[in-house]
């Protein structure tokens, strides 16, 4: 067999990627300066809809807008980046998403809560384009050997930053207000583009000749959607998001604004003790990944098995969530929770980097971030509504937990006997290559 097959030696370790590859580095660092300010914001938003409204259904509004925006803008997000410089586009983002965020400051009664949506939807249309130009580049600036710890400390950043700029943005709101957790997250985009714009970085062959007319990204949009149509495996792969989105993290979102806000209110507005639900779920969804990778490396076999378990450790953390007995077990619950999302999320993804070829990566990352966004989009509203009526908190995360069943038994069939992708579909990607075992 030409493909070389890969022990759990083969791959680099987290230590080697970061002093070996500087372009890496700046990617991580501009990261971890963008996230920090992404959870400032995101609670920050959230508490001025419960303010400013004291409804449900307003704050799943928000969440809503959060995730249809960024679906909005998926098709041409996922040809932008295919076709153009990936670096580029990174920059332009966060520069964007910048001046957006200063909007927030001037929204301080109930009259100006569209401005809210309004903001939040420019911001997160550009998040839609950023988050596939990410997942596309990373590939570009890192070897085979140094793909899966890349995924993987990327992903983990993801989570620690959650929990710490979760934690600290809790305690920022509840303490000094909502205002200046807006100016910081503004700051944080610029210093992240300021990063970005270091990295060292030549558009793949395929990127540079492609064709940049309306026709051409029309052709490339309906050419990736084909691929997908013709891999039906990458199809189920790119749904996990989705499924997660759509039947664990969309409702939560919403659900957890008003346990910390009426049931276990810490700081102004329970800003303090949503943080801390915030850094319960990033610890989970920081460890989550790193575990499963440690027994599985990055062959594939085992990497589909692991997501099963983050399908059972989402359940598990939704029923013992239900409970609200205290806040500590609403804490466990958020954990398990985001354990079993961060290891479904991180080994989907690396499936994904590992079997997708170059010239179509962008469209994929970005049909799965659609469907992601849209099923999130759709949970949040369903939950935002479902608050306002009879159904109790711990009715919805038990309707949830029994739901979360489905996705789960329909990727242990396809685990078991489906038709897989084999290694050849990343043919173009540089450096050795993984079998499937």
């Amino acid at each position: 067999m030409a493909a070389m097959k890969a022990k759990r030696g083969d791959s680099v370790g987290y230590g080697a990627l970061l002093r070996g590859n500087r372009n890496f580095r700046l990617l991580w660092g501009g990261q971890i300066v963008s996230l920090l300010g992404d959870w400032f914001n995101l609670i920050a938003s959230a508490l001025l809809i419960a303010q400013l409204t004291g409804s449900g259904a307003a704050v799943g509004g928000l969440f809503v807008v959060r995730f249809l925006a960024p679906f909005l803008v998926s098709p041409f997000a996922g040809v932008a980046a295919d076709r153009y410089n990936r670096k580029h586009l990174l920059i332009l983002t966060d520069i964007l998403r910048g001046i957006t965020v200063i909007g927030f400051l001037f929204i301080n009664s109930p009259q100006l809560v569209w401005l809210v949506y309004a903001l939040t939807a420019i911001q997160m249309a550009g998040q839609g384009f950023f988050f596939p130009a990410r997942n596309a580049i990373l590939p570009d600036i890192v070897n085979q050997r140094e793909l899966g710890a890349a995924n993987a400390l990327s992903s983990a950043t993801w989570s620690i930053m959650l929990a710490f700029g979760a934690a600290l943005g809790g305690v920022f709101s509840g303490i000094w207000g909502i205002y200046p957790a807006f100016i910081l997250d503004a700051l944080t985009f610029f210093i992240s583009a300021g990063i970005l714009s270091r990295i060292a970085y030549t558009p793949p062959v395929a990127l540079a000749a492609s064709d940049k007319s309306i026709k051409g990204a029309l052709t490339q949009y309906f050419d990736g959607l084909k691929y997908l149509r013709q891999h039906v495996d990458i199809f189920w792969i790119a749904t996990h998001k989705a499924a997660n989105g759509l039947f664990v993290a969309g409702a939560f979102q919403v659900i957890q604004v008003t346990i910390a806000e009426s049931y276990f209110p810490i700081g102004e507005g329970g800003g303090t003790s949503l943080g801390l639900i915030y850094v319960a779920t990033g610890i989970g969804t920081g460890l989550g990944p790193i575990l499963a990778r440690y027994f599985t490396g990055d062959r594939i076999k085992l990497l589909r098995y692991a997501i099963l378990v983050g399908y059972f450790s989402s359940i598990t953390g939704l029923v013992v969530t239900s409970t609200l007995s205290n806040f500590p077990v609403v804490l466990i619950g958020a954990f398990l929770r985001g354990f079993g999302g961060g290891t479904m999320w991180v080994l989907s993804t690396q499936l994904l980097m590992q079997l997708v070829p170059v010239e179509v990566r962008g469209r994929v990352f970005s049909t799965e971030f659609a469907l992601s966004t849209l099923s999130s989009a759709i949970a949040a509203g369903v939950a935002g509504a479902l608050l306002d009526t009879v159904f109790s908190i711990s009715e919805i995360l038990q309707m949830l937990s029994v739901l979360t069943l489905i996705p789960t038994g329909l990727w242990l069939l396809w685990t078991l006997f489906g038709k897989h992708e084999k290694l050849k579909t990343a043919s173009t990607l540089p450096d050795v290559m993984l079998t499937d075992s």
